[in-house]
Parts: C-alpha cells; sequence; structure tokens
C-alpha cells in the first residue's frame, strides 16, 4: 500500500520558494517561514560557495505575523524589497518595503481600503517605482511615482479609464486598454506623458481575453503585445507605434504564447513559451539556443524563467515536474552553467507521487477537449473513485507539473481528472469564446463529457466519482450537485458563486471597468435576469441530494460571503447533508497554512467517508 503524505507536506508552508537575484547579482531572496509565518529572507551570493549562496549568512528581513508574504520583488537600487499584503483576504493591498541596509520597514500606501499595485520599476531609475493606487476613484487605479529614498508619493497621471497600463524605459505610462460596452478594446497609446492617448489598435470582443500589451522596446518606438487578430491563437507581435505596422515574431498554429523572456535592458524577446499539454519553448535570439539547451539538461521537468541580473548574467530557472517539487536552480550565462539551490517541498521525495497524464476527448457537438488524469501510483487502472477537480477563473487553465491537489487525491486512491473544458485559456480565441454565456451549459456539459470519457476507458467507477474546486470550480461543483446530481456522488465548493445574477452585481469595484466582459461571457442582470437564474445552483438548491462540503472566506471581494450561505441556507431548508465552514480571516482562498489545513482535513475525511478512499489521521 502507498504510504499516506501527510497533510502538512502538501498543503503546509513551503521550505523555501520564490528565488530572486538582486539587481547587481550579489544577494539571493527567497520566501521562507519565519516562526511559522512566510516572510522574505536574504543572503550574500559567493561564487566559492557549492551553489553559490552563502547559507549560514542568511536572514530573515521582513516581519509579517499574520497572512505571511507570497510575492516580493527587488527594487533596482538592490537596498529595498517591495512587497504587498492585504489584510484579512480583502485584496485593498498595501506596498510595503525592507531597507536591507537600516532593516527599517515601512507601509508606504497606508490608505484604508485602497488598493495598491506596483506598475514599474526600471534600471535607469534605481530608486523610484511607479504604483497604481485606486484612491480616488475605486474603479481605476491612477499612477503614482513612489521616491523610495524619502517614501514620498506623487500622482503622475489621472487614470483616464484604461486598463493593464504599461510603461516604457523612461517610467512613463504610455499604453493601456480602453474598454467598451460591446465588451471590446482600444490599444491606446501616447508618445510623451504630455500627449493625448491616441487608439493604436481596435480590438474585437472576441479578441478581448486573448490580446494585451506587454512592454515597449527600448527605444520607445514599438509596442511588444500578445494578439489574437487576424488568427486564431495568441501570437508575440511587435508594433511600430508611428506607422501601425505590425511584425509577428513568434506564433503557434495550436496554442497561445503565454510567456516571453526580455532581455533587462535592450527589452528584446529572448525565448517564448507555449504552453500545450507541457511546456514549448521558441528561441528569437539565437546565441540563446546553446543557454537553452544547457538549462534543459539540468532537470527533466519543464523550466519557468524568472527575473535575472540587471546585466542578464544570472538567470533563475523554476522546474516545474508533476511527481516532484519544484526545484530551482541558479544559471550562469557566460559558462553556460547551472547549480541546485533548493527544492520549494523537499519532503516529498520521501513519498511515492503520480505522473500527471494528458489527455483529450470528443465532446458531444465535437469540440475537442483536453486534459489530465493522475491516477493512485500502483493501483489497478479499473474501476477507481474518481474526483473532477475543476479549475477556477474560468478563464485560466490547468497545467502540467507538480500539483498539490492532484498528488493528495491520487496519494489516497483517487484517480484526479483535470479538464480544460471550453472557455479555458490557451487554446486560442475560438475556444475560450466557445464558453460564452455557457455557465452551466456546456462548459458543464464538457465535465460530464470528462466523466463519461473516464467511465467508458474502464478508469473510474461511476458510482464513485465527486466533483470538486474552487472559485469557478466550485461554482460547477455546486451545478454539478445541482444540475446533474445523478452523476457525482458528492460535491465540495470552494468560494464558488451560488446565484450569477448576486456575483456580477457585487464585483469588487476595481473589476467595474470589466464588467462588460462579464455581460457578454456570463450575461447581464439588467437584461438576462431569467438566464442568469436558471444557470445558478441556487435555482435548483432542493434539487440537491448528494452530500456537500462548502468552505467560504468571510473577507472574500470577489465571491461575496453570500453566495455560500444563501445555498447553504437553501439546503438546509431542504435537508441536503452538508458541511459548511467559514473562515473568518481569509478572502478568496486560504492563505494561512493552519486554515489551509482545516479545509484539507475536512475534505479529506469527507472525500473518504463518500468515495471509499484513505482518509489522514487528524
Amino acid at each position: 500500500m502507498t504510504e499516506l503524505i501527510p497533510l502538512e507536506v502538501l498543503f503546509g508552508n513551503p521550505q523555501r520558494i520564490a528565488p530572486a537575484i538582486s539587481p547587481d547579482g550579489t544577494q539571493l531572496a527567497w520566501i521562507a517561514p519565519h516562526d511559522g509565518v512566510l516572510n522574505v529572507w536574504v543572503a550574500p551570493v559567493d561564487a566559492g560557495q557549492g551553489d553559490g549562496v552563502d547559507w549560514p549568512a542568511a536572514r530573515v528581513v521582513t516581519d509579517d505575523t499574520d497572512r505571511g508574504i507570497r510575492d516580493f520583488t527587488w527594487a533596482h537600487d538592490g537596498r529595498h524589497l517591495l512587497y504587498l499584503q492585504d489584510t484579512g483576504g480583502d485584496e485593498n493591498w498595501r506596498l510595503h518595503d525592507v531597507d536591507l541596509v537600516t532593516d527599517e520597514r515601512r507601509d508606504l500606501t497606508p490608505f484604508e481600503d485602497v488598493q495598491a499595485r506596483i506598475l514599474a520599476t526600471e534600471p535607469k531609475f534605481p530608486t523610484e517605482v511607479l504604483v497604481g493606487l485606486n484612491r480616488d476613484n475605486p474603479q481605476l487605479h491612477d499612477v503614482y511615482r513612489l521616491d523610495l529614498v524619502t517614501g514620498k508619493l506623487v500622482q503622475e497621471m489621472a487614470n483616464p479609464g484604461l486598463l493593464s497600463l504599461v510603461a516604457d524605459a523612461n517610467l512613463v505610462v504610455r499604453a493601456g486598454l480602453a474598454p467598451h460596452e460591446d465588451g471590446s478594446l482600444d490599444l491606446m497609446v501616447r508618445g510623451s506623458a504630455a500627449e493625448d492617448w491616441k487608439p493604436l489598435l481596435a480590438i474585437p470582443a472576441e479578441d478581448a481575453l486573448t490580446t494585451q500589451p506587454l512592454s515597449f522596446t527600448a527605444d520607445g518606438g514599438s509596442l511588444l503585445a500578445l494578439s489574437s487578430l487576424d488568427a486564431d491563437t495568441s501570437r508575440l507581435v511587435r508594433i511600430n507605434l508611428a506607422t501601425g505596422a505590425t511584425d509577428v515574431l513568434a506564433a503557434d498554429p495550436e496554442a497561445d504564447v503565454t510567456d516571453v523572456r526580455l532581455h533587462p535592458e535592450t527589452r528584446e524577446p529572448q525565448i517564448v513559451t507555449v504552453l500545450k499539454d507541457r511546456s514549448e519553448y521558441l528561441v528569437l535570439d539565437r546565441s540563446l539556443e546553446p543557454d537553452l539547451e544547457a538549462i534543459r539538461a539540468l532537470h527533466p521537468g519543464d523550466p519557468e524563467f524568472a527575473e535575472g541580473d540587471d546585466t542578464d548574467t544570472t538567470w533563475l530557472i523554476s522546474f516545474t515536474n508533476d511527481s516532484g517539487s519544484v526545484a530551482y536552480f541558479g544559471y550562469d550565462r557566460p559558462s553556460r552553467s547551472g547549480r541546485f539551490l533548493f527544492e520549494a517541498r523537499p519532503e516529498l521525495s520521501r513519498y511515492q507521487l503520480a505522473a500527471m497524464e494528458p489527455f483529450s476527448f470528443t465532446a458531444r457537438d465535437g469540440l475537442t477537449i483536453h486534459g489530465y488524469a493522475t491516477f493512485p501510483p500502483g493501483a489497478e487502472r479499473s474501476g477507481l473513485p474518481m474526483v473532477l477537480d475543476v479549475h477556477g477563473g474560468p478563464w485560466a487553465r490547468d497545467v502540467w507539473g507538480y500539483n498539490p491537489e492532484a498528488q493528495w487525491l491520487a496519494n489516497r486512491g483517487y484517480l484526479c481528472v483535470q479538464v480544460n473544458f471550453r472557455g479555458s485559456t490557451g487554446y486560442g480565441k475560438a475556444f475560450v469564446n466557445a464558453g460564452d454565456r455557457e455557465w452551466g451549459g456546456r462548459m458543464q456539459d464538457d465535465l460530464v463529457d470528462a466523466v463519461a470519457f473516464a467511465v467508458g476507458r474502464g478508469w473510474a467507477d461511476p458510482q464513485r466519482v465527486a466533483i470538486y474546486g474552487g472559485s469557478y470550480g466550485g461554482y460547477a461543483a455546486l451545478a454539478g450537485a445541482a444540475f446533474n446530481s445523478d452523476l457525482f456522488c458528492c460535491a465540495v465548493d470552494i468560494v464558488g458563486p451560488s446565484n450569477l445574477k448576486t456575483l456580477i452585481e457585487t464585483i469588487p469595484p476595481y473589476w467595474a471597468p470589466m464588467i462588460a466582459m462579464f455581460h457578454r461571457r456570463v450575461g447581464n442582470p439588467a437584461k438576462d435576469a431569467d438566464f442568469l437564474w436558471s444557470r445558478s445552483p441556487l435555482s435548483r438548491a432542493s434539487s440537491i441530494r448528494i452530500p456537500m462540503l462548502i468552505a467560504q472566506g468571510a473577507n472574500d471581494p470577489r465571491v461575496k460571503q453570500a453566495e455560500s450561505e444563501q445555498i447553504v441556507a437553501a439546503m438546509r431548508e431542504a435537508g441536503v447533508d452538508h458541511e459548511y465552514l467559514l473562515f473568518a480571516d481569509e478572502g478568496h482562498g486560504f492563505a494561512k497554512p493552519e486554515n489551509r489545513l482545516r479545509f484539507y482535513v475536512a475534505a479529506d475525511r469527507f472525500l473518504g467517508k463518500h468515495l471509499g478512499g484513505t482518509a489522514a489521521e487528524g
């Protein structure tokens, strides 16, 4: 029998994650626990050390004692580390910094009910940061210039109604997307801070999810963007601002470009990632072909390129692997050699993990659907209890690589099936647009067809199939219970909306400029109230006949607490067997390890009870 992996190993704090090299290449920072809470650590880089890092000299430089720090970045002065933190999951992020020379820590945006965003930093302006704040208008982020020496914020631009702001190499915001009521966008640009905004590109609504600006070229004369205009998949293009001429730099007919590595100084694209069943790479700078070959030889997983130093000498690479922890390497370009730094969760090496296997099937209307199956290690691939694990978004996708939920489920004896149903991103605009107005419709049919596929292959026992997911995946779990209760034996919903009308009517204010996207792709409460109600699990709550586990964060700004409360009340009235977990100090998901573990302990027991798998104790 496969040894059970403790939930703490899968879902507790990692040992270390997210290494980042300082701009001058002399220091390495990363996130690791300090007194049980994730904080930022720093150590000198010493070429004389085996892996180039002086680990004994490592020190913790932040002092978070609550939710932990999950992301940070270096300022280009190499002295300040910047990070965002909210309160209780409310997503009103505040920008903080720590001075590595004095250890002074500051809240740089100490404003109530305001969300801060880091918009840009540049090597030429090492002590300056462009920050977005929705201080004056909750729906829009104005642009402020932050002086890291004084901590002073000065407004540079009142936002005229733009999303996805992009600054040039001189820290001037010169591009953004203007949304329209029909869901289309205009790509707006300007020549300088003193000039008026002008439309550069009209983006039809059907291209809105697959087209976005990325970066200006170093001379500011062209804009790099991802674009699906005149194509189905999203391509990397360069648009000349003077003439509007567009050059296609990288494209794949089967899948979207998902990542672009740029040279830190020239801003020229170097390596492009296209995500299919696994990642594939297009080298645009031919001088880097030996580097990619050397990097691929370091580890069998798929590499992801983090930011390196400002001279493009040192790269940091993370490798995702389906049956092992994420591993991090430092890569020295002059010598074309890599050094192992650390694994995120080295304890995983003690246990037998499962492979994540790509598959595809044909949906009932002929559309090809891709997904991943993770089987219990060593088990016969027939008649297995199955968990259909539905991704959130829905404008996102499941990917190959280490997935703690897939490993948890497979380790407990379940077949874990993850499906990139229509509406998922990465497969071109026709596929993502096929999900428009199909919440609870054909998007749900794809999930039902995935179950039929797994049962038809003999993999799954049709009497023991659960549906599980968070956010949109939580909605799909509720819909599965309400609309397909004869198919599933139980369901787990994490922060999933139960009423599409109230979901759209209560979006956060800074999502309001994107409301046309929700109206087009989900429905308009003012015009489609009956339609939205028919696609809402709450409308059929009395039809639920299977046990339910529902988990909700009280401070969730996206899917409000009421979305869970209203369907829990309806299930209670209908006598549905259910368990409801409310986390008072969480938002859209569970940041605190103690809350994650409380949820997964409950989910472990719930699935074990209703699927007949093995639950861990505790």
